[in-house]
């Protein structure tokens, strides 16, 4: 059967990243194709190219009997792909209609000139609404609706137009089981009409319900692809952390706790929007804890929440056996609590300030009165502070007056670290911590974690790297659905294990080697 699309040796190369080395794929009329690998496998990479958002260094890409050397998003469109992205996309303030006709408003002529035709968009919206079975009026405001039903828009606007290729990634995140199952209904009628479905997804057992073949990267590499009748769970989880496991970084491991003081406690934590469902855990002294999970699993939604950043409906927060009290961010800070957050650029420096602005303003907020409205600026303190940073954390840049924006990645990286060390905190949260920087300043900055439990300083690591998880932490949380789904210490820990776990749509807590 000749394919709808296909993508060959594509090779992709960020700066000083190799993400997609020669990397072949295709889809078929009628088949759901399912991608499948690792975080950081190089997936959303290749899908982007498919819907033109990035240019391939090399490789091909056929469809329609065209091929092309690279994919603008409009010949994209042009060729009927159409992406589901696991970030939602819908503008909350526009309608269910306006989102899927937006940049595709219907027009019609009246009086010889061209007007919108909204009775059309709606009656269409309408149709489309009850073929998917999301029972909502066309006029209603995406705002209004839950996750799960902002999901099912998101679909519509795919299937308004009748794309020849989908591309699902992660699309049943933040969908029930009963949703669950109303989406294999649509997407088994879209293959009837002869849709091609490129379906990413990390559990593991919804594939072999919904998938014809399934095709595994690792590490921005072609690994394989199999028939999903061929193939087993554990075939592919082998598949995905390779056969060989990647040996341990040369870190210094506390030896294993069984009995030390709990210097950090969260009990029955919720959040007010659910993604996180109560939740519990603790942190020992001496001891690194790590978050492992898959992309959605809730792990940052978590750390947010216990930070102040987001609203919870229950849950206590204990340090050093004493229940505080945190209602926002400044709540955290004041009480010693200092959470590294996964997007850096977004919501980790300030872009409009030097190297010492970025270190020295936690330490500032730490000191001052009346949620930081009462605090003058010491310039003395400051350089001090920011040299000493510098100095420890060998942070590169011409002098700390130079604009943080200006620095390298793992710079900008060293500098958050500085910012909140300074701040001498009692719980450090590391989400991501080595998230887009060199394998050198990654080995500093696990240096650092270890030197930082020695100084009394806990310290909780969430990460999608496996190898690093299994290298720097004492024992691993592994969290799916907004829950924990098990525990392991350092020592028993095994990709396949973390894997497997994560991937678990079971909804029982499993706990290993407590």
């Amino acid at each position: 059967m000749e394919s709808l699309i296909e993508m060959k040796n594509i090779k992709k190369v960020f700066p000083g990243v190799v993400a997609l080395n020669n990397v072949s794929f295709d889809i078929k009329p009628g088949e759901v194709h399912v991608l499948l690998g690792e975080n950081g496998a190089g997936k959303s990479t290749l899908m982007k190219i498919l819907s033109g958002a990035y240019q391939p260094n090399e490789g091909n890409i056929i469809v329609g009997g065209r091929t092309y050397n690279s994919f603008s998003p409009k010949e994209s469109l042009r060729e009927g792909i159409s992406i589901i992205y696991q970030e939602l996309s819908v503008i909350n303030e526009l309608s269910i209609t306006e989102n899927i006709f937006i940049g595709k408003l219907a027009q019609k002529k009246f009086l010889g000139i061209p007007v919108i035709d909204s009775a059309f968009m709606r009656q269409r919206t309408a149709e489309i609404l009850e073929n998917i079975g999301l029972n909502k009026k066309p006029d209603t405001p995406v705002g209004y609706l839950s996750i799960s039903e902002k999901q099912m828009v998101e679909i519509a606007k795919a299937v308004a137009f009748n794309a020849k290729i989908i591309i699902m990634d992660e699309p049943t995140s933040s969908l029930t089981n009963t949703e669950v199952a109303k989406l294999f209904d649509i997407i088994r009628n879209l293959q009837k009409k002869g849709c091609g479905i490129i379906y990413i997804s990390h559990r593991l057992a919804e594939l072999k319900e919904i998938g014809n073949r399934v095709t595994v990267l690792k590490d921005g590499s072609y690994v394989g692809t199999k028939n999903i009748g061929e193939v087993t769970v554990d075939e592919l989880i082998s598949m995905m952390v390779g056969r060989k496991i990647q040996e341990r970084l040369n870190v210094n491991k506390s030896p294993l706790l069984t009995g030390g003081k709990k210097i950090f406690e969260v009990r029955n934590l919720t959040r007010k929007d659910k993604k996180v469902k109560d939740v519990s855990f603790y942190l020992r002294e001496g001891e690194i804890l790590g978050f492992s999970g898959l992309v959605g699993a809730g792990r940052s939604e978590l750390m947010n929440a216990i930070y102040g950043a987001e609203p919870i409906k229950k849950g206590e927060v204990y340090i050093q056996g004493e229940k505080i009290q945190i209602r926002n961010t400044y709540d955290a800070l004041k009480n010693g609590l200092a959470l590294l957050t996964e997007n850096r650029r977004e919501t980790g420096i300030l872009k409009n300030f030097s190297v010492k602005n970025n270190i020295s303003i936690a330490s500032y907020l730490k000191a001052s009165k009346l949620g930081g409205l009462l605090g003058l600026v010491d310039g003395k303190f400051e350089t001090e502070i920011s040299e000493n940073q510098k100095e420890a954390l060998n942070i590169k840049c011409t002098s700390i007056e130079q604009n943080i924006t200006k620095l390298s990645g793992g710079n900008q990286q060293k500098v958050i670290l500085g910012k909140w060390i300074a701040s001498k905190p009692r719980i450090i949260i590391f989400d991501e911590p080595t998230k887009g920087i060199d394998v050198g300043t990654k080995s500093e900055i696990y240096k650092l974690l270890r030197a930082l439990i020695e100084q009394k300083i806990g310290v909780i690591v969430v990460s999608s790297e496996l190898p690093e998880l299994l290298s720097v932490c004492d024992r691993i949380i592994v969290f799916s659905e907004g829950k924990i789904k098990a525990e392991f210490d350092g020592q028993s820990a095994t990709e396949e294990a973390l894997v497997r776990a994560a991937a678990s749509t079971s909804t029982e807590e499993e706990r290993v080697n407590e």
